[in-house]
């Protein structure tokens, strides 16, 4: 079904205040302050030909004055319109009659052969001034045609809800009729009430033009316009505008359904790895503590003291892998939730990041630090710089196992510090870098004991402190980390 069909015209009665809906649009006619105006230069070019050629009488025939006058009027009729041209040929008859004509500055005519020259320049005058007047008006319908067409044939685009907004067609149509605002209403489901749904234009309450179309698109959706009176030409094109309205509505509406399901998803996707790393990732430590606890309490065992420190320290492993799971989820869950407030004061990076090695376990045989002591201090928050460190570099000693130390280096410039936490791992391929920063995400799942959350929390503590934190292949191999940091007294 055509858009025109499915477009009906609602009650008269919303129609009350239009008193010629479907009269014809005029012919474009000129503003009356374009007619006085023309009027004015006419006289003023009249004035100072005849002076000139007054001055000059000599050098030219009458012929050529009457041309020269006929070339005013010509000028009048384009410009100004065809009653100021009439009014410039009379104009022109009298002052060629006053100053050219014998016996000059008379109004008397010696000749009858002038007499009919002059009747036939008023005539010619007049006749030239109508067909140039006609060609004007036919030259601006044609205009306003192709204005037309330009209009139709954007509106009829197949990709019309991709390219164009709903409040874009609506200022299109305000414009192309004028209007003072154009509106699109839909009629609530539960309570039946029209609400707009998108406007263009307004006017204060009490005060609006008069109600110029209400076109009913469907059942729950109505084009309102106010403004100025429109023609029956008018109504092809406002039906492909209400036509166009109610595609970019559509297609707005599909859009917001389509952003719903994909959060959804997204949230279903975070739901189930989640799930499956507490099944997995906190079973695993559970698992090890409780063999360990179990081993101990056995009686009819006599466990020497180095198995005695090794369940123990088995224990003490799991209880610290879990306690680094627990906090990244609770971190992720703050970070989620916008309610991470960073408190940044001047903090020194080696002593943080000396630190950080000396709790990681294992990290002080690993781990190679490359930090001056005298590097300026940087604007961060002691706690969130800890945690964002502790992650990263536990990540690099995961994931270089048996590749060699894990190097952390530090530089500072002239607004900024930077930091990388280098190991020569098997490394990220360059279109999973960006990705391994998302929640949940573990590549290849090569190392076990986390749930994909670390680079997560990292970045985002990172950036609460105003900084930036980034991933690159190191060179030799492997993954590098670059946090940047701002120093004290440069951040913002």
């Amino acid at each position: 079904m055509s858009v025109s069909a499915r477009i009906e015209r609602v009650r008269a009665e919303d129609l009350i205040d239009d008193p010629a809906p479907t009269q014809r649009r005029p012919a474009a006619r000129l503003s009356v302050r374009r007619r006085l105006l023309g009027l004015a230069v006419t006289a003023l070019v009249l004035a100072g030909m005849t002076a000139l050629l007054t001055a000059a009488r000599s050098t030219f025939s009458l012929e050529s004055v009457v041309l020269l006058y006929l070339l005013v009027v010509v000028g009048a009729a384009v410009g100004a319109g065809v009653a100021v041209a009439l009014l410039a040929a009379g104009a022109s008859a009298v002052l060629i009659n006053f100053f050219f004509v014998e016996p000059l500055h008379t109004f008397d005519v010696a000749d009858g052969d002038q007499v009919l020259s002059l009747v036939i320049f008023v005539a010619v005058a007049g006749v030239v001034s109508a067909a140039v007047e006609v060609a004007t008006r036919r030259a601006r319908a044609a205009e306003a045609a192709v204005a037309v067409a330009e209009t139709m044939s954007a509106l009829a685009g197949p990709d019309l809800d991709q390219a164009e907004t709903l409040h874009d067609i609506l200022s299109r149509a305000r414009q192309t009729f004028g209007m003072e605002s154009v509106a699109l209403k839909e009629r609530d489901r539960r309570s039946g009430e029209w609400v707009t749904v998108e406007q263009a234009g307004w006017a204060p309450e009490g005060q609006e033009a008069a109600l110029r179309f209400d076109l009913l698109i469907s059942p729950w959706l109505r084009l309102l316009g106010r403004g100025p009176e429109l023609f029956a030409e008018d109504r092809r094109v406002l039906d492909a505008f209400a036509g166009a309205a109610q595609t970019a509505y559509e297609g707005r509406r599909l859009s917001e359904q389509a952003r719903s399901a994909a959060a959804l998803a997204g949230v279903d996707r975070q739901r189930t790895a989640l799930l499956a790393a507490v099944g997995h990732d906190l079973r695993t430590p559970l698992a090890a503590v409780k063999a360990a606890v179990t081993s101990l309490r056995q009686t009819d065992v006599d466990w020497t003291e180095a198995e005695r420190d090794g369940l123990l320290a088995t224990i003490e492993a799991s209880a610290d892998q879990l306690d680094g799971l627990v906090a990244n989820l609770l971190d992720a869950s703050r970070l989620q939730a916008g309610a991470v407030v960073a408190a940044p004061g001047a903090v020194a990076l080696d002593e943080v990041i000396g630190a950080v090695v000396l709790e990681l376990p294992g990290a002080s045989e690993r781990v190679r630090l490359d930090v001056a002591e005298d590097l300026p201090l940087v604007a961060a928050d002691r706690g969130l710089l800890e945690r964002v460190l502790a992650n990263l570099i536990d990540n690099a000693l995961r994931h270089a196992a048996g590749s060699g130390p894990v190097e952390v280096t530090a530089t500072a410039g002239a607004d900024s510090a930077k930091l990388a936490i280098v190991d020569h791992g098997p490394g990220v391929p360059a279109e999973e870098r960006e990705r391994i920063f998302a929640p949940f995400q573990r590549p290849g799942d090569r190392n076990p004991g986390g749930v994909g959350l670390g680079l997560s929390v990292a970045r985002g503590f990172t950036e609460a402190m105003g900084g930036a934190l980034t991933a690159e292949q190191s060179y030799g191999g492997g993954l590098t980390m670059r946090v940047r940091l701002p120093l004290a007294g440069t951040a913002r």
